[in-house]
C-alpha cells in the first residue's frame, strides 16, 4: 500500500527570507512573522487534511513549522535529513546582488536554469532523488486512506513536485512556494505513470492579512479585532 494523498508544507518566514538571502542549508529559526504564519496555516491545513505522519527536515526552521501542526493534530512529528533544502555551496546567506557581484557569469547560468558551476551547488537532480526516496519510503508505510505530510523547503519541494509529476528535475513549469504553503498530490496507483498528480500548489491562508509576508495585520481598535477571520 501507499498513502493516498502526499502534502509537502513549505517552513514559515525567517529572517533570511525576509532579506532575500539565499538560505540553503544554514540551519536559522523562524522569525516572528514565520511563527505567525506557521500558527495561522497549520490549522488551515488540519481543516483539509488529517495526517497520519508528520515528517519534517532536520533543520530547525521546518521543525519548528512542523510542530505546530503536530501540537494541533496530536500526531508525532518526525525527522528525515533527506528531505532539507537543496545546498548552494558558497552562495549560501548571500543576496542576489551579491551573488551576482562575485560570480557573474555563473549568477547568469542559474538564471537561466542551470546549475551552476564551481560554486559547490548541490545539483537539483540530487535534491530530488533525496527527497522523492524519502516520498517513498515513508509513503510504503500507509494505505490509500491516509495523508502524509512532509515538512520541507522551497527548492526542495518545487523539484520534488517536478519529478513526481512526471517531469524533469530541472522543469521551471511551477513558481516559487510562499512561506507556510503546500502542494497537495494524490497517488494514480500500482504501475500508473506517473506515480502521484498535482491537485494543489501554493495552497494556504494568504487572505489572513493583507500583506502574508510582512505578518499579520496591525489592529487598530475593538471594531477591527473582530473582523477578520485569522484563516
Amino acid at each position: 500500500m501507499t498513502a493516498g494523498r502526499l502534502v509537502l508544507w513549505r517552513h514559515g518566514r525567517t529572517a533570511y527570507n525576509a532579506d532575500a538571502r539565499l538560505q540553503g542549508q544554514i540551519d536559522i529559526p523562524l522569525d516572528d512573522v514565520g511563527h505567525w504564519q506557521a500558527a495561522t496555516a497549520a490549522p488551515a491545513l488540519l481543516r483539509r487534511r488529517t495526517p497520519a505522519r508528520i515528517i519534517t527536515s532536520d533543520l530547525v526552521r521546518a521543525r519548528e513549522t512542523a510542530g505546530y501542526l503536530g501540537a494541533l493534530s496530536g500526531v508525532e512529528v518526525e525527522l528525515d535529513p533527506r528531505l532539507r533544502e537543496r545546498s548552494f555551496g558558497l552562495w549560501e546567506g548571500l543576496t542576489g546582488e551579491e551573488i551576482q557581484a562575485g560570480w557573474p557569469v555563473e549568477f547568469a547560468h542559474w538564471r537561466n536554469h542551470t546549475d551552476p558551476a564551481g560554486v559547490e551547488a548541490e545539483p537539483r537532480r540530487a535534491v530530488a532523488v533525496r527527497v522523492l526516496e524519502a516520498v517513498g519510503e515513508h509513503a510504503a508505510t500507509l494505505d490509500k486512506r491516509d495523508t502524509l505530510v512532509l515538512v520541507a523547503h522551497g527548492a526542495a519541494i518545487s523539484t520534488a513536485v517536478n519529478v513526481l509529476i512526471g517531469m524533469d528535475a530541472e522543469w521551471r513549469g511551477i513558481t516559487g512556494m510562499s512561506n507556510a504553503h503546500w502542494a497537495e498530490l494524490v497517488a494514480t496507483g500500482p504501475g500508473a505513470e506517473p506515480a502521484w498528480r498535482l491537485t494543489g500548489y501554493n495552497v494556504g491562508p494568504l487572505d489572513a492579512s493583507s500583506d502574508w509576508d510582512a505578518g499579520p495585520d496591525e489592529v487598530t481598535s475593538e471594531a477591527d479585532a473582530g473582523t477578520r477571520d485569522p484563516d
